[in-house]
């Protein structure tokens, strides 16, 4: 078939609304915790029988807010400075043909909530909130782990996280449970690599705030909440 129509199966939960601050890929913001909410016509509990065995999970998602009619065969990836394309499939950029993403996150666990059935307590996803969920798997050692694998793009993400200023008088407005994932977001300098300006200002928001800060080389400082 040259089409086929996928059931939405879940969303998750996370707290980032919007694209930008999101981690750019999976695990490298551990501390980040999100809820997998099964869709009402997936909330049976025998789905998720001898989930709990198994440490990490793939998600098979849809970057639902980069949906296009149409695509480009080359992208130009932020992180090698905006200007250097790329074929689409040698990048995990979110245009895509079909707008599929894959991550692995980690299983902190499965818990009952009234009115939502059996949900997933994950670790170090890089979704939007209220992302569609296609598919999830486990994810196995023995055939997903690969030491010896190499990446092209190596080098251009080879800078070491930024240090983050936070200041606490604004670090005590967020909830305490949420500030080690806030923190690793912004070392992870979220902004595309070409932009190097000292003086403007960068903000995204985080679970119900709006994080204002600026980047000078190295150190990102938090100026506003």
């Amino acid at each position: 078939m040259e089409q086929h129509t996928m059931k939405v199966i879940a969303r998750i939960r996370s707290d980032f609304p919007e694209k930008f601050g999101i981690p750019r890929q999976s695990g490298l913001v551990p501390e980040l915790r999100s809820k997998i909410v099964f869709e009402p016509e997936f909330r049976n509990a025998d789905a998720l029988r001898g989930i709990e065995g198994f440490s990490h999970l793939w998600l098979i998602w849809q970057f639902s807010a980069a949906v296009r009619d149409t695509w480009s065969p080359t992208v130009r990836p932020p992180r090698l400075g905006g200007n250097e394309r790329v074929g689409v499939f040698a990048t995990r950029s979110p245009f895509r043909p079909n707008a599929l993403g894959l991550s692995c996150v980690k299983l902190e666990g499965v818990q009952h909530e009234d009115g939502l059935g059996d949900v997933l307590l994950v670790s170090g996803a890089d979704l939007m909130d209220l992302t569609p969920i296609y598919d999830i798997k486990p994810y196995l050692p023995y055939a997903d782990c690969h030491p010896d694998a190499t990446d092209a793009f190596e080098e251009s993400r080879s800078a070491k996280p930024l240090e983050v200023v936070f200041p606490d008088v604004l670090l005590q407005k967020i909830p305490t449970d949420k500030r080690a994932g806030l923190i690793q977001a912004l070392s992870q300098n979220p902004c595309p690599g070409y932009q190097h300006d000292p003086n403007r200002r960068y903000g995204f928001n985080f679970s119900s705030f709006d994080v204002r800060f600026q980047i000078d080389g190295d150190t990102l400082t938090v100026v506003e909440i």
